[in-house]
């Protein structure tokens, strides 16, 4: 999924969709590629409104920073849909 110039693993959600911030995971090796999950203002991943899917990527990305992602940054999607 292209999200905003980001290709991401973001799968859509009841949960996704209704987020009004985002928790960006940005590769270090490959260029407008990486991953978006739901979050709070605060980057507060709700994992139970993950999918399985989305959870797993999440906790892998996670597990990565510094190896394969960036650390993560939290965005307004308010912000960027409008």
């Amino acid at each position: 999924m292209i999200h905003n110039g980001l290709n991401t693993h973001q799968t859509h959600h009841p949960a996704t969709r209704s987020a009004q911030h985002e928790l960006r995971f940005c590769s270090l090796f490959d260029p407008g590629r990486g991953l978006v999950v739901p979050c709070d203002e605060h980057g507060v991943v709700d994992l139970d409104a993950l999918t399985e899917k989305q959870r797993n990527h999440y906790l892998g990305a996670r597990a990565l920073v510094g190896r394969q992602y960036a650390y993560p940054v939290i965005e307004d999607v308010r912000d960027v849909r409008h």
